[in-house]
């Protein structure tokens, strides 16, 4: 049988009124007023006499207008200059990354560490067994809403055995992720004092100001551009295993799971792409319009989430190949990646239930 084809959202070829190319200027002049907003903020933070959370904040916000104007390049590149457009996105697409990194390992780290507490038996406030939640710098740990029904819990392991590694094993990791959040860090900042940098925030500058669009952009409307962005992420999504997705625990996410191959899961590549196809869409359905389609942003929470569960698993994999470490040591961090992959088939669970039921209601 063939599998469905799924709409999360309504389609975009059927606009009320046409919004051309100059809205899509208006979106690009302000996020580029954010961005020299946020890099205010982050060179006033860089003191010490600044609040620590202050210099992560102004990073993150910086991060958020790089990722939609490199969105708005790629959606909407045919009403924009094609040399400026193609020149800028892989410059924006490197700053992204590089600002992004140090906190990823950052709350790799918190959500692995959060894991191996509520693993071996130290189970926080508001961290259910199930629970994939990574609460916020700074926050109590909470539990991330799931769509649809609960998959259950991960099979318990071994108390005995983990309660004896799985301090070295939190020890390891807090070494391992540590110094690379540590390395992440400096290469932020020379990133943000190197003259590649200059170079991108002149040219973000520029464009609060000037949007280098063509000629025929004032009059082009926006819609099927947005609309094939869509078709895209609806195409990827479909070709996801969404049935076998509907079914919790169906151990799929494990697969390879033990490989001693250090390569990335090789089932979680397409997870990823819709992941990034769904915020594309996203995006261009703010150039459109400024109301927030929370629908979106639930399906976007599940694949964030799957994300960071498998980006987990393989670090708790890499700890586990570390060298003439301890046998309980071993057995902690390989209990620790079994349960990080079953949080990736939770997701996966999750965004299907998601992406069924907006399919249904649409």
């Amino acid at each position: 049988m063939a599998q469905q084809h799924l709409e999360p959202t309504g389609p975009l070829t059927g606009p009320v009124g046409t919004v051309t190319g100059d809205a899509l200027a208006g979106y690009l002049r302000s996020q580029a007023t954010e961005f020299l907003r946020a890099l205010r903020q982050h060179r006033e933070s860089g003191g010490a006499a600044a609040g620590a959370e202050d210099p992560a904040d102004a990073a993150r916000a910086l991060r958020r207008s790089v990722r939609r104007i490199s969105a708005s390049l790629h959606t909407f590149r045919p009403l924009l200059d094609a040399d400026w457009s193609e020149s800028l996105r892989p410059e924006l697409a490197w700053l992204s990354g590089t600002l992004g990194m140090e906190h990823a390992y950052e709350s790799r780290l918190e959500r692995l560490l959060l894991a191996l507490h509520r693993l071996s038996g130290a189970v926080f406030p508001a961290q259910g067994v199930g629970s994939a939640a990574r609460p916020a710098q700074g926050a109590a740990p909470t539990a991330r809403p799931t769509p649809g029904a609960d998959p259950g819990p991960a099979p318990a392991p071994d108390r005995g055995n983990l309660t004896v590694g799985a301090a070295k094993a939190g020890a390891l990791l807090d070494r391992q992720l540590t110094l690379a959040r540590t390395r992440a860090h400096s290469t932020a900042l020379q990133a943000l004092g190197s003259s590649r940098f200059h170079a991108v925030a002149d040219t973000v500058a520029l464009l609060a100001s000037e949007v280098p669009l063509v000629k025929t952009a004032a009059g082009t409307d926006l819609h099927p551009l947005a609309a094939a962005a869509q078709e895209r992420l609806e195409d990827a999504a479909t070709a996801l295993p969404l049935v076998t997705a509907g079914h919790p625990y169906n151990a799929e996410a494990l697969i390879h799971g033990l490989s001693p191959d250090p390569s990335p899961h090789p089932q979680d590549a397409p997870w990823h792409q819709v992941r990034l196809l769904l915020r594309l869409h996203r995006y261009a359905r703010e150039v459109l319009s400024p109301t927030v389609d929370v629908r979106l942003l639930t399906a976007g929470q599940c694949l964030d989430r799957h994300r960071d569960a498998s980006e987990a698993a393989a670090a708790a994999a890499a700890a586990a190949r570390t060298p003439r470490i301890a046998p309980a040591t071993a057995y902690a961090l390989g209990v620790l990646h079994a349960d990080q992959r079953h949080e990736v088939e939770a997701a996966r669970f999750a965004f299907q239930q998601c992406w069924q039921k907006e399919a249904v209601s649409t």
